[in-house]
């Protein structure tokens, strides 16, 4: 029997320190452009705040269907909850699903538009599995079916990743930090050409890349070093870690730090709109 995968994630350090996620994904929201009889699969829909991005699509598409999927059986969870407590339940339902195993599920309802906010870079993250994440998103399309994506594009919280590829890699060395790295941040022609020509039957109707200095949220930079780099500390002894952690909050907050207070990350967005042609 496979090993049960780790669950990495908690609603409550999510709303403390991650809540701008969701408040700021208007304009791929506006890509997506919802509509009353859409059919939608949400791709890693638990990492907006509680599905709360989710359960506002599915609000406009009051005669189709939401389909939620999430690796995550906490954010699954509680995005079950927040519709049953919106009166949401008849046209959106929510799956504990990882998004590369989409290429395996021929039964899969077909959908004419799929989305996805800020989940794509921990998805991408395992190279062997980018080609076929695709492929099953296309595969749960229908015909001219669209696909709009954002994501952390090159170059995002560039100054946090530095400042833990550094604390981590001193101790366990770089090549050993950056197996523990969780993210991938691609650019315009990354995307393009493995949309378009590696996958096939992909086209890119449009990509931009926008730097989107974003203020961080209660929890300060520890909070969301904690929350969101978890997975570099978890290649530490245990009895490293909170040194470790403090030695890269500590530096951010010098780096990051605002004149007036409070503390900026250097977020770079990705955002796609794909069609499926073939």
């Amino acid at each position: 029997m496979a090993a049960e995968k780790k669950d990495n994630w908690s609603t409550e350090a999510y709303q403390h320190s991650a809540s701008f996620v969701p408040k700021l994904a208007t304009k791929i929201v506006q890509w997506l452009d919802p509509q009353e009889d859409d059919h939608i699969l949400d791709v890693g829909c638990g990492g907006v705040e509680d599905g709360v991005l989710s359960l506002d699509i599915a609000r406009t598409a009051s005669e189709g269907v939401l389909h939620g999927i999430d690796s995550s059986p906490a954010m699954i969870e509680a995005a079950k909850r927040a519709a049953a407590e919106k009166n949401l339940q008849r046209n959106s339902t929510f799956e504990v699903l990882d998004a590369t195993d989409l290429i395996n599920r021929p039964h899969f309802q077909l959908f004419n538009k799929a989305f996805s906010n800020a989940a794509l870079h921990w998805i991408l993250r395992p190279e062997p599995t980018r080609e076929s994440f695709f492929r099953g998103v296309k595969s749960a399309l229908t015909p001219g079916g669209t696909f709009a994506f954002e994501m952390g594009g090159l170059g995002n919280c560039s100054e946090l990743r530095c400042a833990l590829l550094m604390a981590v890699g001193r101790r366990v060395g770089l090549a050993r930090a950056q197996e523990a790295d969780p993210w991938f941040f691609p650019d315009e022609e990354w995307v393009t050409d493995m949309m378009e020509r590696k996958v096939g039957g992909w086209e890119i109707e449009k990509v931009e890349r926008e730097w989107r200095p974003t203020t961080a949220d209660a929890g300060g930079v520890d909070g969301w070093i904690r929350l969101m780099a978890k997975q570099f500390f978890e290649v530490l002894p245990e009895e490293e870690r909170e040194e470790c952690i403090k030695e890269v909050v500590d530096v951010l907050e010098v780096v990051c730090a605002k004149p007036g207070g409070g503390y900026m990350f250097s977020y770079v967005r990705l955002r796609v709109l794909a069609k499926k042609v073939e």
